[in-house]
């Protein structure tokens, strides 16, 4: 059904005052608060339409109306987009992301504190998941001398991360093959994949080349367990706060324990990642322990290309224009550092 002007109006109104105040909403509240210059008996004729159509629901015989997921949608499909955080919320998120630039703090604090910056500023559940790993190359590798028995090695790779594998060498090989396997290693295996990274030449004689062989083997051993992309999760008592927000007393819990489950999370968000910042309603949601809740996520991009994805998670009833402000905002920063 297309809304007319007024419903629209009347439905937008209808979802921003039950997001603020979780009660059932009556005509006079609209008709008072909305300036529509229409009685309360004609905005109560336009919800009874609204309600025969779905896109509102009345909980009791005598309550007012509140919003079903059809409701929600249209509200998030037709709303106007805000500018963004708030400026003091902008400068949070800046501050944030400058001190861990100028830090260069390794990858996974950087994703585990972003989850709790999201759900800080959503004011719900937050969830970041890791770059991905299939279309990663590397940036450079290096060897770097532990201890005379101990190399480590280093693979930097296209989405931010940074790969380590320690290797055994005779005590007597000295810091000039080191050096010499390090640079066989980086001129060779940058741009490659990460997930197939290529055999080596030998061009540097015997020694460097044994050890430039182990390590591109060690390391392969270590791109093998990269099956599935890190999932951090951030503020994840909120859903225990927002308990009553949820339509059943098990909605949150059982939500609680599908974050648990990282390999159904991550393929969630996978399915939603080429269509940019997105929202998910309730019984959109493929998964059964999302059909009482909202998913908002968005991309981020390291150098141009899709890397990993943040996002919010909550009650139906969430405020979607904060939501959305805040993962595209964060989105941006994240893939900025990370590039």
């Amino acid at each position: 059904m297309e809304l007319d002007e007024r419903k629209a109006t009347i439905l937008r109104a209808i979802v921003e005052e039950h997001i603020t105040t979780a009660q059932p909403v009556g005509s006079q509240t609209i008709a008072r608060s909305r300036g529509l210059g229409v009685s309360s008996a004609t905005v109560r004729n336009d919800m009874t339409v609204l309600e025969r159509e779905g896109y509102l629901v009345q909980p009791h015989t005598s309550a007012g109306r509140v919003p079903t997921d059809r409701g929600y949608r249209f509200f998030v499909d037709n709303f106007e987009r805000q500018p963004g955080l708030a400026p003091a919320q902008r400068r949070v998120v800046s501050d944030f992301f400058t001190l861990f630039a100028s830090a260069h703090q390794v990858l996974e604090d950087l994703l585990h504190e972003t989850s709790q910056l999201l759900a800080r500023v959503s004011t719900h559940t937050a969830v970041v998941v890791g770059p991905h790993v299939e279309a990663s190359t590397v940036r450079s590798v290096q060897l770097v001398i532990l201890q005379p028995s101990l190399v480590l090695a280093l693979a930097i790779l296209s989405n931010g991360r940074v790969e380590k594998s320690i290797l055994h060498v005779p005590a007597d090989t000295d810091d000039a093959t080191i050096a010499t396997a390090g640079a066989l290693l980086d001129t060779q295996l940058s741009g490659a994949r990460w997930s197939s990274l290529p055999e080596l030449r030998p061009v540097a004689g015997p020694a460097a080349d044994t050890l430039a062989r182990d390590a591109r083997d060690a390391l392969v051993a270590r791109a093998d367990q990269d099956i599935l992309e890190p999932l951090y999760v951030g503020g994840a008592s909120r859903l225990a706060a927002e308990q009553e927000a949820f339509p059943t007393s098990t909605s949150a819990t059982r939500l609680l324990e599908l974050l648990e489950r990282q390999v159904e999370v991550v393929s969630l968000v996978h399915d939603l990642l080429d269509q940019g910042p997105t929202v998910r309603i309730g019984s959109e949601n493929p998964i059964d322990e999302l059909r009482d809740c909202s998913i908002v996520v968005a991309p981020y991009r390291v150098d141009g290309e899709v890397a990993g994805t943040v996002g919010v998670l909550g009650p139906t009833r969430m405020d979607y224009r904060q939501a959305l402000a805040a993962v595209e905002a964060i989105s941006q920063q994240l893939g900025d550092v990370l590039s």
